[in-house]
């Protein structure tokens, strides 16, 4: 009869890292698919955190801005000016209104239309910009006494433009998030396809430990500390990658729009740093997962 030598009968905590090789295939691939996870987390929660400040900056201001356009024969417009502003200035909910300057008018349209615009020959409309309190003012009042003191004038409280942005912003926020669910679901499942494949590799290796009185549950606490220790590895560097790629994007500017304030403000920064330790749960599950599954078919 042959005798069949065992090298270690050794079943404590610090030898259950031999059952799972160090290197291969399995090894590159759960780092590589964590590092680009978490990268890709970064920019998502980059986004879901700047649209969520752009919505709510864009819901504040325009709240409480309202604009009157005047829009009257050139011998009238002074007249009716004067007189919507003596209506705006003794209505209760309204902080400020001042009319606005050709100057100012050219530098609302320069976005559009460029610096060479020829205000002058155009009939623009005299604009008169409102601030209300943080109480505001009845709209449809101060409809109708304009409409009896200037004519001409229209008010516009910015509503049908304030709310399509605000709306814009929130979807760009859950498509942020939905995002972050789906990398999840990515790593998990990249996790599990790598588990299941060192196991099947270590197929002899598991029966063996079994016959000499190893545990179900041993035998999987070894791969769940290696892939747990390989999750977290791979997005530590991933997430360090992404947080120097956002802070290199350009700051927000005024006169850049929404896409130069993508990135973290404040206390946001210590966001990505979240990102490492949901990877290491995330790989732990899915190596427990894919262990007990593998475990109870090589039974």
């Amino acid at each position: 009869m042959k005798t069949i030598l065992v090298p270690f009968l050794n079943f404590s905590e610090s030898a259950q890292g031999r059952v799972v090789p160090p290197s291969g295939f399995t090894a590159r691939l759960t780092v590589l698919t964590a590092a680009a996870m978490a990268f890709l987390a970064v920019f998502a929660l980059a986004l879901s955190l700047a649209t969520g400040r752009l919505a709510e900056r864009w819901g504040n201001e325009l709240a409480r801005a309202s604009t009157v356009r005047i829009s009257a024969p050139e011998d009238q417009v002074d007249a009716q000016i004067k007189a919507a502003l003596d209506v705006l200035n003794t209505t209760p909910g309204v902080a400020s209104a001042r009319a606005l300057s050709r100057d100012e008018e050219m530098a609302l349209l320069e976005p559009w239309f460029g610096p060479s615009l020829p205000v002058d020959t155009l009939p623009l409309p005299a604009l008169i910009e409102v601030i209300e309190t943080t109480e505001g003012y009845d709209g449809e009042g101060l409809r109708l006494r304009l409409a009896g003191e200037a004519p001409g004038a229209v008010l516009d409280d910015h509503s049908r433009w304030r709310r399509p942005l605000i709306k814009a912003a929130s979807r760009l926020r859950l498509l942020g998030y939905v995002s972050l669910i789906l990398m999840t679901c990515v790593t998990a499942g990249m996790i599990t396809l790598a588990a299941n494949a060192a196991l099947a590799a270590n197929a002899q290796v598991i029966r063996t430990l079994r016959l000499v009185g190893a545990t179900d549950s041993y035998i999987a606490r070894a791969f769940e500390r290696r892939f747990t220790l390989r999750g977290f590895t791979g997005a530590v560097i991933g997430a360090f990658f992404g947080t120097v790629a956002v802070a290199l994007l350009p700051s927000a500017q005024q006169e850049g729009g929404f896409l130069t304030g993508l990135g973290f403000s404040g206390l946001q920064w210590f966001w990505p740093f979240v990102i490492p330790p949901l990877a290491a749960f995330v790989a732990f599950l899915a190596t427990r997962f894919a262990a007990l599954q593998t475990l109870r078919r090589l039974m």
